[in-house]
């Protein structure tokens, strides 16, 4: 099967649809995804901002917002906005500890149901996913223990591997999320996910 590898932030807005509509889309074209949690806040860094862009246009955050909605509708997907999240520095969630969580549950075969729960507790049901005890809660949902997760969560390997994903994505010149590449293909948002693997099926 060809390869699409796929960049996606926990505290992502377009991330949230992408999620839950691109394992069964791939299989379809043929495509096996490689899923790459990483950090935005460096990415935007690099660009010379201090939050994501949603925050620094307000006109683009109304947008974003009306967007979710009627995507989340189409696709049958709960979507809540909480108010903290309009108050000053509220958006975009601290996405880092589910990031890390990420990358364990993908070396161990839970990553997918993770991500998608993930997206579901924060987006569909308003969650701070920032908090362990919500962390938690998903990973007992899953059957998982969530305390040696979460412990192992902490260890230096896992850090480092996050802030290698990240460096790894700001040199594939990835600026937003969700991003996908194909070798030195790059493609950029939600509504470019059809196209992204249209692309990889048809590599050789």
């Amino acid at each position: 099967m060809q390869v699409l590898e796929f960049w996606f932030d926990f505290a992502s807005t377009y991330s949230y649809p992408t999620v839950m509509r691109i394992s069964p889309l791939a299989a379809a074209h043929g495509v096996t995804v490689r899923w790459h949690p990483f950090l935005l806040g460096p990415v935007f860094q690099t660009q010379g901002l201090a939050t994501s862009p949603f925050n620094v246009f307000p006109v683009k955050g109304a947008y974003m917002l009306r967007d979710l909605q009627r995507l989340c509708r189409a696709q049958n997907l709960p979507f809540v906005w909480p108010a903290e999240l309009n108050r000053s520095g509220g958006f975009p969630r601290r996405s880092i500890l589910a990031a890390r969580i990420g990358l364990i549950g993908f070396d161990e075969g839970w990553g997918e149901a993770f991500a998608r729960a993930t997206f579901v507790a924060e987006f569909g049901h308003g969650k701070d996913i920032a908090d362990p005890a919500v962390i938690g809660k998903i990973l007992s949902g899953l059957n998982l223990e969530p305390q040696p997760i979460l412990g192992r969560a902490q260890n230096r390997a896992v850090k480092d591997r996050l802030r290698s994903n990240t460096d790894r994505a700001i040199r594939l010149g990835i600026f937003g999320a969700p991003s996908f590449s194909i070798g030195t293909e790059l493609f950029w948002g939600n509504d470019r996910l059809l196209a992204a693997l249209d692309w990889a099926s048809q590599e050789k």
